[in-house]
């Protein structure tokens, strides 16, 4: 064994790692084996956590770039929304009464629809949707509830009237659709017949 080697395994050597153990005067070729492999299992649990860290950084890289890519017209597609409005309130105040009656008219409606289909057709080739829930259950997610209107025909918490669309890029809302909500009818209890069932008269207040 040369001097050097020698030196291996004189009191206060260590590899350099921080923390590893250091194997102290008078050990055995055993304890000093027990040391390094102590040492190598720390380097490599170390080793693996900043592999671990770099992959969830670059996951977190992805998927910010991806959102990125998605939505990075969302401020665009929320400025064409009051378009789409205007045509729709254009094409609502044309009715079927006006039509047929003038064909500069009939023209000019039919220029409106035209547009109106291409600018549909534009938002759905990116992703843009248009929510109308007419007869659906009220959804906060989508939906926001400008007032409530008794209707004992509609299960309550029915959209009843749609007052403006509302519309989603992918899966981020772009604008809640704002609706009428029916409140539902209410089961009048005062004029069923008393019941038979045990407990009927039970008092139940504390």
């Amino acid at each position: 064994m040369t001097a050097d080697e020698t030196n291996k395994f004189e009191p206060g050597f260590s590899s350099g790692a921080p923390g590893a153990p250091t194997p102290e005067a008078g050990e055995s070729i055993e304890e000093i084996g027990t040391h390094l492999q102590a040492e190598i299992a720390e380097l490599k649990d170390r080793l693996l956590r900043a592999l671990a860290e770099a992959e969830n950084i670059r996951r977190r890289g992805e998927r910010e770039r991806e959102d990125t890519a998605k939505y990075a017209m969302s401020g665009f597609a929320r400025d064409m929304l009051p378009i789409a409005d205007n045509l729709g309130r254009a094409l609502a105040a044309l009715g079927p009464d006006v039509r047929g009656k003038d064909p500069s008219l009939d023209s000019l409606i039919a220029g409106i629809e035209l547009t109106d289909r291409e600018l549909t057709a534009v938002f759905e080739r990116h992703g843009i949707r248009r929510i109308d829930p007419l007869g659906e259950k009220f959804d906060h997610n989508f939906h926001q509830a400008m007032m409530e209107v008794e209707d004992p025909t509609k299960p309550s918490g029915t959209v009843v009237q749609v007052l403006q669309t509302g519309y989603v890029l992918r899966d981020r809302l772009l604008r809640p659709a704002m609706v009428t909500v029916a409140k539902g009818g209410r089961v009048e209890t005062a004029q069923q017949a008393p019941s038979n069932d045990v407990g009927h008269n039970v008092d139940t207040k504390a």
